[in-house]
């Protein structure tokens, strides 16, 4: 099965790993299946309009941001922050460690059931830790 997984970047080549994923200022998407994969697009962050008295974990931010990525099934980042609980209802949310996008790539092949299996769970899905 073929999924379609955006990866949070901010230099648009490695994974975002010192902001949320929705701070992200690139997403690079990629198709990929267990033992394929298909670099897509690098899609350049939507800057949606914060106020200073808007927080993190804004249902506009996540509604803006889930519409952005909406082609995507499967969120990928090493950070997100409290709107992961609105995501998830949309998106299969994956937390990686390694800055690498073809590292975090072969961990997601070589999880790829498990990834499945959790996409399907549909509003009932939990975030998925990927340590291999």
């Amino acid at each position: 099965m073929d999924l379609i997984f955006a990866f949070a970047s901010n230099d648009g080549k490695t994974l975002n790993m010192t902001r949320h994923f929705g701070d992200s200022n690139y997403y690079l998407f990629y198709k990929i299946s267990p033992t394929k994969t298909e670099f897509l697009e690098k899609r350049e962050s939507a800057k949606f309009e914060e106020e200073e008295s808007i927080k993190h974990g804004d249902p506009s931010k996540a509604r803006g941001i889930g519409y952005f990525l909406k082609d995507a099934d499967v969120l990928v980042s090493k950070i997100f922050g409290p709107n992961i609980n609105r995501m998830i209802k949309k998106f299969s949310c994956v937390l990686v460690q390694s800055p690498s996008i073809e590292e975090n790539i072969k961990s997601i092949q070589n999880n790829m059931d498990k990834i499945v299996e959790e996409l399907k769970k549909g509003e009932d899905r939990k975030h998925l830790i990927l340590k291999d």
